[in-house]
This record gives C-alpha cells, structure tokens and sequence, in this order.
C-alpha cells in the first residue's frame, strides 16, 4: 500500500500531520484543553501558568538544539526521540500528581514538541518531491488544527464514559504511541554510507537583516499564540454568562485551524509571504480583544474561530517562509524562528498571572498581547518597505 510507501507524498504528509498530532496536540494543547477540570482538582491559576511556561522552556531548548543538528539522519534520530518523550510525559501526568514530576514532564514535553514540530517539518519538506512546498506544507501545517480537535475530542470521549483528567493523559498517550509509530516509520532515509551522508554547517551569513525582522515579528506572534492556547477555555468561563462555554469555544479553534493553514499558505502563494503573514496577526489582534469588551457567545465563537484560524495558520507562514530561506538545511533557520516564539511563549503566561491575580481579570493581559502583536505587524511593514530588494523570489 502507498501508505507505508516512505517516498509516496502521500504517505509523507500524513505522517508529518500525526506527527504534529502527537508534538503539539497531546503534548502541548491537550494541557489547555485539560485545563479546567484540573483547575477544579488539583492545579491553581499559578501553578498552571508556570507549567506553561516551564513547557515552553523546553521548546525553547530543542528550538535552539535543532539548529545545530548537523546531518539528516540525526534529524531523524532526535525526531523519534522527540515523539517518544511526547508520548512518555503524557503518561506521566496521567500516573501521577507530583508537582516535581510534572515540572519535569512539563520540561521534557517541550524539547519532544520542539523536535516533532521544528525537526519533524524540516523532514517533511526535504523528503517531498516533485511538488509545490507552499501548498504542500500548507496542507502539513493542517495537523496543527487537527491536533487540537482530536485530541479534545479523545478527552471529551473520556469524560463522556464517566474517566477524569487523569483517564485522559493515559488514552490520549496510548493514541500518541500508535501514531508516532508510523511517523517515525515513514519520516526517514535511507542509510548511507558515513562518508556520503550530507552535513550541514552553521552557517551565519543566512542571518540577513530580513532573517533578524522574521526573528523578532515571529517573537510577538509566540506570545500572540500562547496567551489563549494557554488560557482561553477560562478567559470564555470567566464572562459573564459563559461559563461552561470555554470547552466548546476550544473545540472550534481546532475546527477552525485544520483548513487555515491550506488557506493562507494559498494566500501566500498568490499575495506574497509577508503580506499573509501582516493580514493574519492584525485578524488575530481581533480575536485577542474580543474577550475584553464582549461577553456575546457568538462573538467568543467568532474570537475563538479568528484564533484558531490565524495562529496554525501563521505559524505555517513563518516556518515555510524560514525554511526556503535556508534552502537545503530547512531546519536552520526554521530553529531560529522557533527559539525567538519559545521565548515569547515563556514571558506571556508570566505576564498573565502576574495581571491576573493584580487586577482579577483578563483584560490587561490581552490588551498587552494585543500590542505586542501590533508591534510584529509593524516589523513586518517595515521588512516589506525597507528590505523589499534583499527579499528572495519566495511566495
């Protein structure tokens, strides 16, 4: 069957979908998704921002790890360590209510997201052939919205037959094992012998002046993103009226975000990378300051559609743009990027608990993101205004 073909597209893209699936679904969003329940059990607010944060040190650390990945078969070697350890930390939670352990697990879930994201999409995009990388990777980065929804729907199904938060993390790592068996079956090479197999040097001149704007734009867009993957199911219960509604508005961002990243990739195609990528954080801005001024369900509906459909589809934006930039070492800069998003992920819940138990409300926090971002939009135009020569024929 083509499906276990590893050199069919086919093949490759579903494995790098499950692959997100298992990186940043079971390993990152379920937490958000989990969020309430174990708010009611065992966490507090505080606790359950530096947990995020903590994660989000590990992704830091296997961001700037995976540039110095040097030849493709240890790209493939750390990918498989990075989907096991998504896997073994999602059980962990499920086995135990350790605050250490979860700090820990926490830590480690973040370096495997790192390598199943970063790593993985780097081997995505070299092992694809005879194909538009733009659209194809487009339809990769779908996994993000997928990962969101599948894994919201397992705990939902947990919970439906009676199971809590703790159920959960044990099904939702039994599902992760199985689907990073067949990532990890697909996403390889062939051996080589020593001698032929292509290494990838640090390479500092890829560091131009609109690799530095990509740099920082896509530092606002972390903290952009992980206020509400952090928080949204309890910014929507926290309004007036809404309460048991944030479960439901997470679910859409994860309908939402499986088409977004084929959409606006196809934006870029035709409209130009940076153009998208200004076009999506200013809709995002939208969908940040929704919560601030309305408690209107739909609107929050609306919020959590514009949030799903914007950060999967910007983070498909920022790592393919990066990527082709690097040409042959995709990884290289794609690395780059992601160390400067982690270190906006890490600072944004910091800032969130501190306002909220300040001031007992969202609100300042999301002013504050919703300027953060604009500041990104901002380096963006100036990129397009100023660097518009030194900008490489990549849509």
């Amino acid at each position: 069957m083509f499906w276990f073909d590893k050199n069919n597209n086919h093949a490759i893209l579903l494995a790098g979908i499950l692959a997100l699936t298992v990186g940043v679904g079971v390993s990152r969003f379920a937490f958000t998704s989990l969020l309430p329940p174990m708010l009611d059990d065992i966490l507090n607010i505080s606790f359950a921002g530096i947990l995020a944060s903590i994660n989000y040190v590990g992704y830091l650390s296997g961001s700037l790890f995976s540039i110095f990945i040097k030849d493709i078969h240890a790209k493939v070697k750390y990918f498989r360590i990075g989907v096991m350890l998504c896997v073994i930390t999602s059980l962990l939670l499920g086995l135990s209510e350790n605050n250490i352990i979860w700090i820990i697990s926490r830590l480690l879930a973040g370096f495997g997201a790192a390598m199943a994201l970063v790593v993985g999409s780097a081997i995505v995009m070299l092992k694809l052939k005879n194909i538009n990388k733009t659209k194809a990777m487009g339809i990769h980065f779908s996994g993000l919205g997928f990962s969101i929804l599948i894994t919201d729907l397992l705990m939902r199904g947990v919970f439906a037959y009676g199971g809590n938060w703790q159920d959960a993390w044990l099904v939702l790592a039994l599902f992760g094992g199985l689907f990073s068996c067949y990532s990890a079956y697909i996403l390889s090479f062939e051996k080589q012998p020593l001698a032929n197999v292509i290494k990838h040097k640090f390479d500092k001149s890829l560091f131009s002046p609109l690799v530095f704007i990509l740099i920082l734009a896509y530092f606002t867009e972390g903290v952009g993103m992980v206020v509400q993957a952090t928080f949204l199911p309890d910014i929507v219960n926290s309004l007036k009226g809404l309460s048991g509604y944030g479960g439901y508005i997470w679910l859409v961002v994860g309908i939402a975000g499986i088409p977004s990243s084929i959409i606006w990739m196809r934006l870029a195609h035709r409209f130009g990378s940076i153009n998208i990528m200004m076009a999506a954080m200013l809709l995002q801005i939208v969908g940040i300051l929704i919560p601030t001024f309305s408690s209107n369900i739909y609107l929050n509906l609306f919020s959590g559609i514009l949030y799903g459909s914007t950060f999967i589809g910007l983070v498909a934006l920022f790592m393919n743009y990066g990527g082709q930039l690097a040409g042959k070492n995709p990884v290289f800069i794609m690395g780059a990027i992601t160390s400067a998003y982690g270190i906006g992920q890490i600072l944004a819940p910091l800032y969130c608990i501190a306002f909220i138990e300040q001031f007992n409300s969202y609100n300042l926090a999301l002013y504050l993101t919703a300027l953060i971002v604009l500041v990104g939009i901002l380096l963006l135009a100036f990129a397009n205004y100023k660097l518009r020569d030194l900008q490489p024929c990549i849509q």
